[in-house]
């Protein structure tokens, strides 16, 4: 759906105008018929892992993802690798021949995925997240005491940030002091934002092995780190949509009171 796209299905011979080969020179006055010729020498790489779908219609869906899995990248085990295989293709016009993941999640995060299965929907959503217009929460365990509900609004790599948390429950820890459940709300979305945001105030996440205090000499382990749920209007049929993760088990051992929300 890009000009670059559309020069590269031309050079392929894959455009024709009214059924004959389309060339960069030909003129559109209007009427024509512009179809886009399937191409079976694409390989698309695929990679055998069973997602949970959260969501999904003919335009879009909600997966879960798991923790310790890439969203993209140039690895074959990724997670937008297989999304092909757990999703129903689209039979819109426009349909993606590869669905698309439409925002990040870090490496060792669970939670919502949102992802674009046509072309259309899939540009009008990352609008969407570009202009803030999905609501996103994830909820985090803490390390040490902190306050009741606060805002953050430190800056981050030069650009204005805020987040906001709300502590939901506490547990005494040998450890830690104190570890907590913490609903977390951020209001733009910049790089590990919520992760450097917790570590200024003196809460990194319980389990990050980058953003933590300088005492802390352990490596890291599991990040507690879960994007809970995801809300907006369908760009298309414009119906409000919320969508929910479970907990992951790590979350629900140190807090059995979440699993009631499965």
């Amino acid at each position: 759906m890009s000009r670059k796209g559309t020069k590269k299905a031309i050079k392929k011979r894959r455009l024709t105008i009214n059924g004959k080969l389309a060339f960069t020179g030909d003129w559109i006055h209007g009427g024509e018929e512009i179809s886009l010729l399937e191409d079976r020498l694409i390989h698309l790489p695929s990679t055998e892992l069973k997602l949970e779908i959260l969501f999904e219609d003919e335009y879009m869906a909600a997966v879960y993802k798991p923790a310790g899995i890439l969203v993209s990248g140039n690895k074959r085990h990724t997670l937008e690798n297989a999304l092909s295989s757990n999703l129903s293709k689209s039979k819109q016009i426009d349909a993606l021949l590869k669905p698309q993941p439409l925002h990040r999640l870090d490496y060792p995060t669970t939670g919502v995925l949102l992802v674009g299965k046509t072309a259309n929907v899939t540009m009008k959503l990352k609008k969407m997240f570009e202009t803030r217009k999905v609501e996103k929460m994830y909820h985090a365990v803490t390390i040490g005491n902190m306050e009741n509900y606060g805002e953050i609004t430190s800056a981050i790599d030069g650009k204005q940030a805020r987040s906001e948390f709300i502590l939901r429950e506490i547990i005494s820890s040998e450890k830690y002091t104190a570890l907590n459940l913490v609903q977390l709300i951020p209001h733009t979305g910049r790089r590990h934002q919520l992760r450097k945001h917790l570590l200024e105030i003196g809460n990194p996440i319980l389990g990050d092995p980058v953003y933590k205090l300088e005492r802390d000499k352990r490596r890291g382990g599991r990040l507690y780190l879960h994007a809970t749920a995801v809300k907006f209007d369908h760009p298309i049929t414009h119906e409000s949509i919320e969508v929910v993760a479970p907990f992951p088990k790590k979350f629900i051992k140190l807090f059995p009171s979440l699993g009631s929300s499965r």
